[in-house]
């Protein structure tokens, strides 16, 4: 049912201001006011204006929308169809689900004709991470009425969800101690962590700062690194190596330990699922670091 990962939309407090910002820091390109891709794509990011935050995911069909809506419609699920359609996950999480649309070439990218984008820009946005407090109502969501596929369990403490042969296009984490529902990363795949220096170097002349990384993940083995996006409250993610998956994968359970979530290191500060004042401060002045203690 669902092909591949189309757009994140965020609500922000100023569309222009918002455009130039992620267009800027992220080597983002224009498409309109408000829409950004990564490549050739119509769009990756979608601002749109509202209190900051998180406003949906769409993803585009692989089935027509009257197919897709019957699927909705036996299994009880609540949707709205126009030119695309609306529902929402069992967190009251916001999805649009999008036509299928035919590609312009299927040649590979660097082979394509070049379009508008800067040096540098990101090859695609692969995938996004919720925190759930409903972990498995959300993961049978997710298999039963979307048609993502299992790939790996992190112990009881998250789930890794895929539709093609990347490892996630989904990832639901439970952190410890429990937090409420939130939208927690997009992420933007990157050539290889030569670039991901790049970008961090040209990310913190503009004062961002990462809440954590770069690791490498077991779970999934990309090399990742964590960007705060303090207006938008959330993270965007910088990834590369993510571990591909062989046609007659069977989902595995990886034990909840440090070596699952980073093998190089470190397991995230408490800030990195945290979204409120005090979080941000402890990241921004790197307090935890220095003994200071997140309650």
């Amino acid at each position: 049912m669902i092909r591949r990962l189309d757009h994140v939309c965020l609500r922000v407090a100023d569309v222009a201001e918002a455009t130039e910002r992620w267009r800027l820091q992220f080597g983002l390109t224009e498409r309109a006011p408000g829409v950004l891709a990564c490549d050739d794509e119509p769009c990756a990011v979608e601002l749109i204006a509202g209190e900051p935050g998180f406003d949906h995911v769409a993803y585009e069909l692989s089935c027509s929308l009257g197919e897709a809506a019957a699927h909705l419609a036996a299994r009880g699920v609540t949707h709205e169809v126009t030119d695309h359609i609306e529902l929402a996950d069992r967190e009251d999480n916001a999805i649009h689900l999008l036509p299928y649309r035919h590609r312009a070439s299927r040649l590979v990218a660097h082979a394509r004709p070049a379009g508008l984008q800067p040096v540098g820009h990101p090859r695609k946005l692969g995938h996004v991470n919720f925190l759930t407090a409903r972990m498995h109502e959300q993961k049978d969501f997710y298999v039963d009425v979307l048609g993502m596929r299992l790939t790996d369990w992190l112990g009881d403490a998250g789930v890794w969800l895929h539709v093609g042969s990347d490892h996630h296009v989904m990832a639901l984490v439970k952190p410890s101690p429990p937090a409420h529902s939130h939208f927690h990363h997009l992420a933007f795949d990157v050539v290889d962590i030569g670039q991901m220096r790049a970008a961090l170097d040209h990310l913190g002349r503009h004062g961002r700062w990462l809440g954590w990384g770069p690791a490498r993940h077991g779970v999934g083995g990309n090399i990742a690194s964590y960007v705060r996006i303090v207006e938008e409250e959330c993270f965007v993610e910088l990834y590369c190596d993510m571990e591909q998956l062989a046609a007659d994968h069977e989902p595995r359970t990886w034990p909840d330990d440090r070596y699952s979530s980073n093998t190089w290191g470190p397991l995230p500060p408490r800030s990195y699922f945290r979204f409120d004042d005090a979080a941000i401060a402890s990241e921004r002045e790197s307090l935890e670091m220095q003994g200071v203690t997140l309650s």
